[in-house]
């Protein structure tokens, strides 16, 4: 393996000229990998307003600890959801002083509220995230087809992009089997939801060319009509999640609640035609899609899976899950660094900085070993929820170092004591950027 030196300049990464350095700190890494820091731009929050969930404080340094350096904030589940200008000034007041990583923030489009979507822009937001379907919360509703396309035509020509969490009812009936067993609630969400929310963001993006983003792809059955839409150049790009990639259905136990999420886990060989889109590119980026609750709210083992709610919570634990399946299917760690770190920076707009080990870049690292093997357990969790899917899973992969604009902000299994993340803010929209392709 090639060995590089590398000099942290005002927080910024810099090539390191030797003959002209003097008075040096070096750290030798040995064996170990330094790659750019993770940047995971699906993370739910959810402060102000659902604190007991989560909150900035906890999810920032679960994320130090799992070698993510920036997180991109979801609108909702906050209360209030970052849909005005005013309700995007609460959440970053809320943010202030909290951050162990650098936080970004993504908009919402929300039927009515098409006017405050240049405005959000103009305060530096990448981009905005909708529903077409019922989103859980009430203070976010859904938007119909017709809102969509106002929504578009407001963001044409400002270079932002519109995520969509696509499904929409199609009229399945109640299903008639045992809510406690995982199979009633697949059943209750087939692919048919995601399949036809799809044809909705591809006829519409391909018709106005405004950057357009699939959030947590479950049905591969979408695949062929997302690979047909991005061959005519339509700026369109696609995520899925970790869960997807890592569990199948069949495998999920009765009231295993920390399982449910929407859409949800689907079948073994759902997951390997997802598996194959990630490696050959379709897919463009791999997310946690991080969505605490509090316990009473999924209680494992108790609460069936039709009024558990739905959402996984596992930020701390994205590069060694995805490692572990990744290398097994012979990915390597630049495909990490692609999926995990260009990409999803490039998603929101950050790619001048984040993502990257690149002259000028911030000094965003994660220093970690690859082949150190280790079992998830609930002591290990950071996140303010002790609820996931991934406790007692024998994963790959060990984060030792995280450091954000050259300061370490995680080391030795410990986060630091004093929070010096930076709330990331855009300059003004403008022509479609770089960013627009991944």
């Amino acid at each position: 393996m090639d060995e590089y030196l590398v000099l942290f300049l005002n927080g910024k990464y810099a090539p390191l000229v030797l003959p002209s350095c003097r008075q040096l700190t070096v750290t030798d890494f040995g064996p170990l990998v330094v790659m750019p820091g993770l940047v995971d731009s699906h993370v739910h929050v959810n402060e102000p307003g659902r604190t007991e969930w989560e909150g900035f404080t906890s999810a920032t340094r679960a994320a130090a600890a799992g070698g993510i350096t920036t997180i991109v904030d979801m609108p909702l589940n906050s209360i209030p959801p970052t849909t005005t200008p005013e309700n995007l000034a609460a959440k970053l007041d809320a943010a202030k002083d909290q951050c162990f990583v650098d936080v970004a923030f993504w908009g919402g489009v929300v039927p009515g509220n098409e006017a405050c979507l240049r405005p959000l822009l103009e305060a530096g937001l990448p981009g905005f995230k909708c529903f077409l379907i019922n989103s859980g919360v009430d203070e976010f509703p859904h938007v119909t087809a017709d809102q969509v396309e106002t929504a578009l035509q407001r963001l044409c020509g400002t270079g932002a992009v519109l995520l969509f969490h696509a499904e929409v009812d199609i009229g399945v009936d109640p299903p008639g089997g045992d809510p406690k067993q995982y199979a009633t609630f697949l059943a209750s969400r087939p692919r048919k939801m995601e399949n036809e929310a799809i044809k909705v963001v591809v006829e519409q993006c391909r018709k106005y060319g405004v950057r357009c983003h699939i959030v947590h792809l479950s049905s591969s059955d979408a695949l062929e009509m997302i690979a047909e839409c991005k061959s005519t150049g339509a700026p369109l790009t696609v995520e899925t999640c970790n869960h997807y990639l890592t569990f199948q259905s069949v495998d999920i136990p009765d009231c295993a609640t920390q399982y449910k999420c929407c859409p949800p886990i689907r079948e073994e060989e759902n997951r390997e035609a997802l598996w194959e889109a990630v490696k050959s590119g379709l897919i463009d980026l791999v997310v946690s899609d991080h969505s605490p609750c509090t316990l009473d709210l999924k209680q494992p083992g108790v609460m069936d899976f039709m009024e558990a709610w739905g959402g996984i919570a596992s930020v701390q634990f994205d590069l060694p899950v995805f490692w572990t399946e990744a290398a097994r299917r012979g990915l390597s760690l630049h495909d990490v660094s692609r999926l995990m770190s260009n990409n999803t920076s490039r998603l929101a707009g950050l790619q001048s900085r984040k993502g990257a080990l690149r002259d000028g870049m911030d000094a965003d690292f994660v220093v970690w070993d690859p082949d150190e093997e280790w079992t998830v357990a609930e002591e290990d969790i950071i996140f303010k929820n002790k609820i996931s899917p991934y406790i007692g899973r024998r994963v790959r992969g060990r984060v030792h170092q995280t450091l954000v604009r050259g300061e370490v902000v995680f080391s030795d299994g410990q986060v630091v004591e004093v929070a010096t993340g930076s709330q990331l803010l855009l300059g003004p929209p403008a022509a479609e950027p770089d960013a627009a392709k991944l």
